[in-house]
């Protein structure tokens, strides 16, 4: 028994003496192969870095598509960023820990050894479960979806407190869930719109739902088009064009979320929101829905709407009223009690709708106290007459507006204006001035530019009195919808106009006894199905008729009875030969055909009492040569009729008495003069007849077409191409006087004196591949005289250029662009400079290099945009320009200077304060520019470069920048937004130190320093390091209303987080970051992130900032 114990002991003390033995063992091979597995953790870490470059590649892929990346992905690339630096840092510390020896140098450094090669192989360990879980099936993003179409601020919606419970109810309801479906309703003009913004832009705010879609329904609703709107910003993309199909899939795309507010604003009617595409009913409530509409009993009409649910949006509470109205009125109304009084009985009466109060404000600003009492008495005894929708002392302040014009002229103005809307409620002066002349409005005045020149005083009172608004161009004008529909009731009550808005429809033709009184019908856009044979209208005097269906003929005798009609507009109608009879049409001043079928129009040509001819979007081949008999013509338009190839020769110039001619995108085939007998097709020539002529737009593809002295003095308003290059869809309607030249000169070849009339007159020129002109506008236009209303001047594709002007016999002193608002010069590799003095005319490379773009002499006092593409000149501005030239570009907004290869500089010290307005600055593609702002000798450094307007700064692809300016300057931008930079791979730092100064300090430099504002609250702390690689560093300075940082490719650059040793006294401090930095976007470099602990920006200083990209 002692016997079987003891061997049991010894087999155990055996088999632990083995165990123990192993265990030392593997212990000391950690000594032993510890160089092996260092080496497997270098080839691990290699591996790993090889695979964390390939899925950078890919995401910076995904991005430059415009898609999102996937959070595994994030959480992947985070993860291996975090454990490089943490096991790569600690490995090198142990390897050097290994490489020193023990008793005075004489053995190694076991114990180091033992650490380093333990930890090499945890690590490895890491580094293989890290390879093992990058698998991301392929794509590392995916495309999301476009922000929520919501404004992301209030927009002053917190002025009117009386919209504060409506909001809270609307926004208690969408917290309920047993509410799906919400309305708000009011008159028109009382801002449902506004609120429903606001309410969308707090659910977006507060994360109330995943998806916040707002779509406008109108009048009349396009389903199609509400389809889109809604799977755009749910990232659905519709390609079927059945309207079915389109809803089941869209219907299908809602079911798969939760939540979901679709704000569905302006309903005038029930929407079927099953043939749209939105999940309703008793099964299927996915959405939220918010409604607006003018008419409570609209919104009860929709499946599962209560009344409980239905929200009244009231007028304005009577001091906000109030608070309005005198701003719109002026401080007269406080400056007296007895007009106080007055005015504040007027302001009550207007009901609190905000438009109303705006219309009638503005109509008695700077009226006498009687006026006001005037108007005060007529709205205390409104006129039974109401109109639905509105209440009735609202409609009497719209009402009392009109009545306040000052003229007849101007009423009957106005209300013609709300019959000729189109669209969006919005139409053209030019089309109003050919109906206003066809009725005779302006029977004193004899000329078509009188007439214009009085319409646009007219319209611009109208517009002051609130009755009209400005539109996206000068030509076009709006009317607000509440004031529309009171105009269009003044005009049936007073003036007997039948009309109907292009959402009514025509069940029936107006009565007999209707017509025997009505002056007017206005039937522009209505589905019309039969014509009657003749339509009785003894005093009508202009019609406007517009077919939704082209194929229904008129009769041959449907004006038969229509002796007094003057102008006649047809939209989109057959016209046979014989309906224009000029039998029936005997007084017709003006005529419009648009987009009609014309069979033979040649019977036009009897109309012998008509003075405005327009044929648009017709498919007329050939002008018939009866037209030439219409000798009383003083308009004539022929809008793109692109198949238009033939007018006869002689038409044009019988046309004795025509003053405007207008063929954009119509008749270009000009035909060289030849012998009368040999003439088939029109002739440039034939203008030079027409003595009358004041407008003129046309294109002439070949200036050998052109005659001597073509172009009349009397032109007052022309848009005229010359070269084959033009395309009118890039033309500015801001300017009547458009002028675009592609010439073949030379500067010494006599040009027609008719151009250089109307470069004399031109307020937009463009000037594009002017081939034998060493001088742009040499011998097209004179120093003396020129300029005097030019304000865009655009050059571009000239490859000889190497001066835009000469002044070499001017004897002045300055040479002034006075009114040029708008200066782009693009793809100009020869030149040299804006002007050709006598001083500069050196041949000499070193004379060159002296050149400026801009001499002193050059003065812009309102140039606004400058825009320098693809010119080689060195220098835009001389660097030693006298203040009085730098306040020259005081007015400048827009800065883009891009492709210009020669440039080191941009601005010196000197320009930049003086850029006191500039809003815009964009350098792009230039390969040599080493910064922006230059220091000059004499400069003070101690004095601020402020930029108070900019709000977008872009610096992209330049190649050899190191900053935006030297670090002796202080520089504020208060109202920046957006600061972009993209692949400036030897950027130093914003503001940067000079090479004096980089070989007495060995700090790394920051992006962003403490000189780079005025008051830096965050103390610099300077990380050493290789000058090659700098800093990007936030701190506290003056950029309060930043937004967007962006910077991409910049290789060198690396962010170091902010660490307070406690030697500064700030009383600030640090704020949790704001912002989202994908630290692997800047470098192949892992280390650039081994120090990266956090990004520090104070909240208060920059609270308005909302992106920081930053990439390599």
């Amino acid at each position: 028994m002692e016997a079987i114990a003891t061997g049991a002991a010894a087999n155990i003390s055996s088999e632990t003496a083995k165990g123990i033995f192993q265990e030392v063992k593997r212990h000391i091979r950690y000594v032993t192969i510890y160089k092996k597995h260092v080496e497997k953790f270098e080839e691990k870490l290699e591996m790993l870095i090889a695979k964390r470059t390939s899925v950078q590649q890919e995401v910076d892929a995904a991005d430059r598509k415009g898609e999102k990346i996937k959070a595994d992905v994030e959480h992947w690339r985070n993860t291996v960023d975090k454990k490089i630096e943490e096991k790569e840092k600690k490995v090198r510390d142990l390897q050097d820990k290994a490489k020193t020896k023990c008793f005075i140098g004489l053995c190694p450094n076991i114990w180091s050894r033992y650490q380093l090669s333990r930890k090499a192989e945890e690590d490895v360990a890491a580094f293989d479960e890290l390879l093992r879980q990058c698998q991301f099936n392929g794509s590392v993003g995916y495309r999301d979806v476009p922000e929520a179409n919501v404004d992301a601020s209030p927009n002053g919606f917190k002025t009117f407190q009386s919209r504060e419970k409506v909001l809270r109810d609307i926004m208690e309801a969408l917290n309920d869930s047993t509410v799906s479906m919400i309305g708000v309703y009011g008159m028109g003009g009382v801002g449902k719109t506004t609120l429903v913004n606001e309410v969308a832009r707090q659910a977006k705010e507060v994360k109330l739902f995943d998806w916040v879609v707002t779509v406008s329904v109108t009048q009349t609703p396009d389903i199609l088009k509400i389809q889109e709107e809604i799977a755009e910003l749910l990232g659905l993309e519709l390609k079927e064009q059945s309207r079915a199909i389109r809803a089941l899939r869209l219907r299908e795309r809602l079911k798969k979320e939760k939540r979901v507010l679709l704000v569905l604003d302006n309903i005038w009617a029930k929407l079927d929101l099953k043939e749209v595409g939105i999940p309703w009913g008793d099964e299927e409530k996915i959405c939220k829905i918010l409604l607006t509409s003018r008419d409570q009993n609209i919104l009860l009409l929709f499946d599962g709407m209560v009344s409980q649910n239905t929200l009244k949006m009231d007028v304005l509470e009577k001091n906000e009223a109030w608070d309005l109205f005198k701003k719109m009125a002026g401080d007269i109304v406080e400056s007296s009690n007895e007009w106080r009084s007055v005015a504040n009985e007027v302001a009550l009466k207007c009901a609190g709708l905000p438009v109303a109060i705006a219309t009638l404000a503005r109509a008695l600003r700077n009226k006498d106290l009687h006026a006001w009492k005037d108007a005060l008495v007529k709205l205390q005894r409104p006129s039974p007459r109401n109109f639905k929708g509105i209440p009735r002392e609202v409609y009497l302040a719209v009402e009392l507006s009109y009545n306040y014009l000052e003229s007849d002229e101007h009423r009957q103005t106005f209300l013609l204006c709300s019959l000729l809307l189109v669209g969006s409620n919005y139409s053209s002066i030019t089309y109003l001035l050919r109906i206003a002349r066809g009725l005779g409005l302006f029977p004193d005045l004899y000329t078509v530019e009188e007439a214009l020149n009085h319409l646009l005083t007219l319209v611009s009172d109208l517009k002051a009195a609130c009755l009209l608004h400005d539109s996206y161009s000068s030509d076009l004008f709006r009317m607000h919808d509440l004031v529309y529909d009171v105009a269009l009731a003044i005009a049936s009550r007073d003036n007997n106009v039948f009309a109907l808005k292009p959402e009514d429809s025509l069940k029936d033709w107006p009565d007999g006894e209707t017509m025997e009184k009505c002056t007017m019908i206005n039937l522009p856009f209505v589905d019309i199905t039969h014509f009657p044979k003749e339509l009785k209208g003894p005093q009508l005097s202009a019609l406007r008729l517009g077919s939704k269906n082209s194929s229904v003929e008129m009769p041959a005798s449907f004006f038969k009875e229509m002796k007094q009609l003057k102008v006649l507009e047809l939209i989109n109608m057959h016209i046979s030969f014989s309906t224009l009879s000029s039998r029936f049409l005997t007084n017709l001043q003006t005529l419009i055909l648009n987009l009609c079928v014309l069979e033979n129009i040649a019977i036009i040509g009897n109309l012998e009492n008509l003075k405005s001819l327009s044929i648009v979007g017709s498919d007329v081949e050939m002008l018939p040569k009866e037209i030439g008999q219409l000798i009383n013509l003083r308009i004539f338009d022929l809008f793109s009729c692109t198949k238009l190839k033939i007018i006869p020769y002689g038409v044009l110039s019988s046309l004795s008495r025509l003053e405007e001619l207008n063929l954009p995108v119509s008749f270009v085939e000009w035909e060289v003069e030849k012998h009368v007998n040999q003439q088939t097709n029109a002739t440039l020539a034939e203008l030079k007849v027409l003595s009358h002529l004041t407008a003129l737009e046309i294109h002439i593809p070949d200036a050998k077409s052109m005659s001597v002295d073509l172009f009349s003095r009397k032109l007052e308003r022309f848009k005229i191409f010359i070269g084959k290059s033009w395309d009118w869809i890039d033309v500015k309607y801001e300017y009547s006087r458009v002028l675009k030249l592609s010439l073949n000169i030379t500067d010494n070849d006599q040009q027609d004196h008719g151009i250089k009339m109307l470069l004399k007159k031109a307020e937009d020129v463009c000037l594009d591949d002017m081939k034998g002109a060493r001088i742009a506008l040499h011998g097209l236009m004179d120093i003396e005289e020129g300029f005097q209303h030019l304000k865009n001047l655009h050059i571009q594709n000239c490859l000889e250029i190497k001066y835009v002007i000469s002044d070499n016999d001017s004897a002045a002193e300055k040479i002034e662009f006075r009114h040029l608002r708008s200066l782009t010069l693009e793809s100009l590799p020869q030149l040299v400079s804006f002007s050709c003095e006598k001083n500069k005319r050196r041949s000499t490379s070193e004379s060159q290099h002296e050149l400026s773009l801009f001499s002193e002499k050059m003065v812009f006092p309102c140039l606004e945009k400058l825009h320098l593409s693809s010119i080689n000149v060195e220098r835009i501005w001389n660097h030693r320009l006298s203040d009085k030239s730098f306040c020259t570009y005081q007015n400048l907004t827009s800065l883009i200077v891009e492709g210009c290869g020669n440039l080191k500089h941009l601005l010196s010290s000197f320009m930049a304060r003086s850029l006191v307005n500039l809003k815009c600055l964009e350098i792009v593609d230039c390969k040599f520019l080493e910064e922006i702002i230059f220091s000059e000798e004499g400069d003070s450094k101690e004095e601020v470069i402020l930029f108070p307007q900019l709000n977008s700064l872009k610096m992209k692809n330049l190649e050899q920048l190191m900053g935006f300016c030297s670090k002796e300057y202080k520089i504020e931008f208060k109202s920046l937004k957006i600061l972009e930079i993209d692949h400036c791979p030897r950027l130093k730092g914003f503001m940067y130190k000079s090479t004096v100064e980089e070989n007495q300090c060995f700090s790394s430099q920051a992006l962003f320093d403490n000189k780079f504002g005025e008051n830096g609250n965050f103390p610099l702390e300077k990380y050493e390091d290789d000058m090659a690689q700098p800093t990007l560093w936030m701190h506290s300075t003056e950029w309060p209303m930043l937004k967007t940082l962006e910077a991409y490719h910049c290789g060198k650059l690396k962010i170091f987080d902010y660490e307070d040793d406690g030697q500064h006294d700030s009383p600030i401090q640090p704020q949790p970051p704001l912002f989202l930095l994908e630290q692997s976007l800047f470098s192949k470099d892992s280390t650039i992130w081994k120090r990266l602990k956090c990004f520090v920006v104070h909240a208060k200083r920059y609270s308005r900032m909302e992106v920081v990209l930053v990439r390599k």
